[in-house]
């Protein structure tokens, strides 16, 4: 059953019809209602929804009151609008989020496009460097192909008139042996002789030039030394001749550089010329007037070298503990390794052969540390037996000096030995902190004593090398300095900050490599001391050494056990 209840109010009928959701108000004669403004609000925070005439009448629903509906609109008008205003300040913020969100995609964007491009840009570059390395390369090749080429078939073409020319007097002779009367033998007899004496020296000059390598680098001076000799072959002790040098490019429309002539009084004459191209040139020179022997002959002037490029190993050589390298003229790798030994590998890597052992007798090592080799002579510093040693290049023990001490000629600790022009030994004295200077016997001569204070004091030397005014550069790995000496002994200057230094190796053109033990890694110098470069990357670096044919860079990566190989 329903529960209706009628209310009457002057013309006006109202019907409330109250069943859960259905509440039905009936207008009476106007089509208005009577101005129903209140409604049962329960005990909860629901309204029941029961409207009712405030004039007229009064309906109680369970234990509800009555409360005037504009006052519970208004209520509600506050919180409709709050709320509003609260999502109005959430849509402000989501707006200024999604904004800066599309700014953030658009420099994303933005960013990948300048990517993109410089990528692009350096690839094209680095193709275009490529490319042009590979026609330098690929002409240069073909140049020295041709010159190849053209001087072996001048030679063989000089061996055939040879022939030809000994073979006329051979053949005299023989028919004058048979054919001729003893008179007539003795008249001619002497002849013969003189004829092939004469032939034999217009095909073999009585000088030979030395050079300093077959290869030359722009910019840097470049000498070869002329031995006179008589006709008999023997070293000739008297200058005075007319020498004369000359390098003429092959690949800049023959461009002549004119060398500049010591003559020494000894017979010996040194020719110094600096190339301003690259390329294959043709070296002349001359005596009397006359070619001396391999001349002319071929020259690869290489650009001059740009570390900024040292970056990747072109050659990577595996050896157990290595410490120190140095490089022989025919481009054997010598590699002194904590293993007492001395490994020889030739210039593909291989290993040759193994000098030395562990222990105190001659040729034998003890923590040996820095090596160094001239000619087929090498000196070693014996580091635990506190002496130096002199081996030829095959391993074959010549000669021993120095003894453990701080006096003249002893040592504490030797690190490294390098050879000067003059065939005087450096050696680093380490734990005596001094350099030492011998001659090639082992004959005390000079030393520069790091003890003290001021310029001339260092602490711990280990790497030493000479620049190009034969200045002894000292890698300090105690002051983390490298300091200059002139070969007297009297300080230059210092430069860098190195991380404890251990090796140092000097260009032609004055730059210094320096391994750093403690930084990991090898700085370069310039000739005025600034560094200009850096490679890292490395395991506890060692020695450093220059290949004495085209400057090639060896660093001795002792945490890694390898010896790396750098092109410059």
């Amino acid at each position: 059953m329903q529960d209706y209840r009628v209310n009457r109010h002057l013309n006006c009928r109202y019907l409330a019809l109250r069943n859960k959701e259905l509440t039905q108000h009936i207008s009476g004669k106007t089509a208005r209602p009577c101005g129903l403004k209140s409604y049962f609000l329960g005990k909860t925070a629901r309204p029941c929804g029961l409207l009712v005439c405030r004039d007229c009448t009064t309906v109680t629903h369970k234990s509800h009151t009555v409360k005037d509906i504009s006052t519970v609109a208004k209520t509600h008008q506050i919180e409709i609008t709050g709320a509003l205003e609260n999502a109005k300040e959430v849509v402000t913020k989501l707006t200024e989020a999604m904004g800066e969100n599309i700014r953030m995609i658009e420099q994303v964007e933005i960013s990948k496009q300048i990517a993109f491009l410089a990528i692009n840009q350096a690839f094209e570059t680095l193709q275009q460097t490529l490319e042009e390395r590979k026609r330098t390369l690929l002409s240069e090749l073909e140049a020295i192909s041709l010159s190849k080429t053209t001087a072996l078939t001048l030679q063989k073409e000089q061996f055939e008139k040879m022939v030809g020319d000994i073979g006329h007097y051979t053949d005299m002779a023989s028919q004058i042996l048979q054919t001729h009367t003893d008179h007539e033998i003795v008249a001619l007899g002497g002849l013969i002789p003189t004829e092939l004496q004469a032939t034999l020296k217009r095909h073999f000059p009585h000088s030979k030039p030395t050079q300093q390598h077959n290869l030359a680098r722009v910019g840097t001076r470049y000498h070869v030394k002329v031995q006179s000799k008589t006709s008999k072959g023997e070293e000739y002790p008297h200058g005075g001749a007319e020498v004369k040098g000359e390098m003429r490019s092959k690949t800049h429309n023959g461009a002549v550089v004119y060398g500049e002539v010591e003559d020494h009084r000894d017979g010996t004459y040194t020719i110094t010329l600096t190339p301003p191209t690259a390329g294959l040139h043709q070296l002349l020179i001359t005596m009397d007037g006359q070619h001396v022997q391999n001349s002319p002959n071929d020259l690869d002037v290489m650009p001059k070298r740009d570390y900024h490029t040292l970056c990747n190993a072109q050659q990577v050589i595996q050896c157990n503990s290595p410490w120190f390298v140095a490089i022989h003229d025919n481009g054997d790798i010598y590699v002194g390794s904590d293993d007492d030994c001395i490994y020889v590998f030739d210039q593909t890597g291989q290993l040759k052969i193994t000098i030395g052992s562990s222990g105190s007798s001659d040729g034998q090592f003890s923590s040996l540390s820095g090596i160094s080799i001239k000619g087929d002579v090498l000196y070693v510093a014996d580091t635990g037996n506190h002496r130096v040693q002199k081996l030829t290049s095959s391993g074959k023990f010549l000669h021993k000096f120095g003894q453990q001490g701080s006096g003249q000629g002893q040592f504490n600790e030797p690190v490294v030995v390098i050879i000067d022009s003059n065939n005087k030994l450096i050696v680093s004295d380490s734990d005596n902190h001094r350099i030492q200077i011998f001659n090639e016997d082992g004959g005390w001569l000079l030393t520069i004593d790091g003890n003290g204070s001021g310029n001339h004091s260092f602490e711990s030397p280990w790497g030493l090398a000479l620049d190009p005014q034969g200045n002894i550069h000292v890698a300090a790995q105690g002051s983390n300095t490298i300091k200059v000496f002139t070969k007297e002994g009297v300080y230059v200057r210092m430069y860098g900050d190195p991380n404890r230094p251990s090796g140092i190796a000097i260009d032609d053109e004055g730059y210094s490599l320096v391994s750093e033990r403690d930084g990991n890694c090898l700085s370069i110098y310039d000739p005025e001391g600034n560094k200009i470069h850096t490679m890292g990357n490395l395991k506890n670096p060692y020695g450093t050494a220059l290949d004495p044919r085209d400057g090639s860079g060896f660093i001795v990566n002792y945490g890694a056990n390898t010896v790396l190989k750098y092109c410059v």
